[in-house]
């Protein structure tokens, strides 16, 4: 796991470097409040020791800009400090800290104090995991892939980069769970997330959208998308579903592309919807196959909606 140590003296650093690397923990540093805020910001830690009192940003200081930030999981926060007085520790944990340790540091409790920081880092880890997924398909929920997808547009406009989002439905699903049972069917939506999964890049999202649609958030222009979406599809139709007896079901998905990279401003909710009628469009012309929204207009809007 992950460790942050911040603190303006090069040896205590050391110090604690060592006895954390002996302990087996990753361990980073910052030199003072500033630069952990900006490596924060880059790469969050799971676990920051902090010093209390540095120069241009202290400690305190420092826990509250963490407790304000919109990262990813949380930071457990142990102030380390000098400072012995109750209402120093008081006023320390009332600015954010989870717990706190005086220097000297002394390694058994050192070793106490970060083992339960641990516990409680992989506990919120288990449980925001637990919440984000759909439990079928093991993929993101349509609350996380919204989330996760609101995060890349809202990038995306800063950078000025194209963002593009694919939506696919299984063909058909109605008549694979009437005809096969919905058993099958549960199978048939594992399958297509599995394909899914393994033919985006690395970088790419993807979610359970509802029912037999799924969310692909792609960090490319229309071009680059439809491209992941037209290999996702294809990977799909040559993926049979094998049945207990040896027989096998053809699945074959739909895709609708819209992407950011026409300019203008998006909400979510507007680049879902024109990829919504791009995969209406898909499946008015055969099914099985790509359309891309080259003749829909975003509606563009500065409003953030939830989708």
């Amino acid at each position: 796991m992950d460790i942050l140590i911040v603190d303006d003296n090069a040896v205590q650093r050391k110090i604690l470097r060592s006895q954390l690397a002996r302990l087996g923990y990753d361990v980073r540093e910052a030199t003072d409040g500033v630069d952990a805020w900006t490596q924060l910001q880059r790469e969050p830690s799971p676990i920051v020791i902090t010093d209390w009192m540095m120069p241009g940003l202290d400690g305190p200081e420092l826990i509250v800009r963490i407790r304000a930030a919109d990262f990813p999981g949380y930071t457990y926060v142990i102030l380390l400090t000098a400072k012995d007085q109750r209402t120093d520790m008081i006023a320390g944990l009332d600015a954010g800290a989870d717990d706190y340790l005086i220097k000297p540091c002394d390694l058994h409790e050192l070793r106490a104090r970060v083992a339960i920081a641990a516990r409680i880092v992989d506990l919120e880890q288990r449980l925001r995991t637990a919440r984000d997924t759909d439990a079928l398909t093991g993929l993101r929920n349509r609350g996380a892939i919204s989330t996760a997808a609101q995060t890349e547009l809202a990038r995306a406009q800063r950078s000025g980069e194209p963002l593009s989002v694919a939506l696919l439905d299984v063909d058909h699903f109605k008549q694979v769970n009437d005809h096969y049972g919905h058993q099958v069917g549960d199978q048939a939506l594992r399958l297509v997330a599995a394909v899914v999964r393994q033919h985006v890049r690395p970088y790419d999202l993807v979610g359970r959208w509802g029912g037999e649609e799924f969310l692909l958030v792609i960090g490319a222009g229309e071009a680059d998308a439809t491209a992941v979406a037209e290999r996702v599809r294809s990977k799909i139709a040559v993926t049979p579903l094998v049945l207990a007896d040896g027989q096998q079901v053809t699945i074959t998905a739909s895709l609708g592309v819209a992407s950011t990279e026409h300019g203008g401003e998006r909400t979510l909710e507007a680049l879902v919807h024109t990829a919504d009628l791009a995969l209406y469009r898909a499946k008015a012309e055969g099914r099985n196959c790509v359309r891309v929204a080259h003749d829909v207009t975003l509606p563009s809007t500065t409003t953030t909606s939830s989708v």
